[in-house]
C-alpha cells in the first residue's frame, strides 16, 4: 500500500487551456517533454556523480536514523509535557530542534526514494538466495 508524503514542494503539470489551438498544445507539450527530459538528464548526472549504487543497508541506515529522531522528538515532548506549569522555553526550543532533525530525516528519506523512483540512482538489489 503507498501513501502520499507531503513535501515541500507540489507537482505542477501542464494542463492545455480548453480554448488553445490543438496544434499549439501539441507544441508546447513537446517542448514541455523536452524540458522536463533536460532536468531529467541533469539530475541523473549529477546525483549519480555523488550517490550512485545506493543500497538497501543505505536507505536502512537512513530510515532508522529517521526513527531514532522521531523518538527523541516523542520522548522529550513527554517529558515536557510532564510539568504543571507546561513547558519550559527552553524545552519548546530543544523540542523544535528534535522535530526538525526528524522532518530533515524524513524528507531526505523520502526524496532519495523519488530519486530512485525516478531513474536518477542505481539501487542494488540484495541478492537473495532460492530455495
Amino acid at each position: 500500500m503507498s501513501r502520499v508524503i507531503a513535501s515541500r514542494r507540489s507537482a505542477d503539470h501542464f494542463e492545455p487551456d480548453d480554448d488553445a489551438d490543438p496544434k499549439a498544445q501539441r507544441h508546447l507539450r513537446g517542448l514541455l517533454d523536452q524540458i522536463d527530459y533536460a532536468a531529467y538528464a541533469a539530475n541523473r548526472k549529477v546525483l549519480s556523480n555523488t550517490l550512485s549504487n545506493l543500497d538497501l543497508d543505505q536507505f536502512q541506515r537512513l530510515a532508522t536514523a529517521a526513527a531514532v529522531a522521531r523518538t527523541r522528538w516523542a520522548a522529550a515532548a513527554l517529558v515536557a509535557s510532564e510539568g504543571s506549569q507546561g513547558p519550559t522555553p527552553e524545552q519548546i526550543r530543544a523540542l523544535t530542534l528534535l522535530r526538525t532533525t526528524y522532518e530533515e530525516l524524513t524528507e531526505a528519506y523520502d526524496a532519495m526514494r523519488r530519486m530512485v523512483e525516478r531513474g536518477y540512482l542505481t539501487f542494488t538489489a540484495p541478492v537473495v538466495p532460492k530455495p
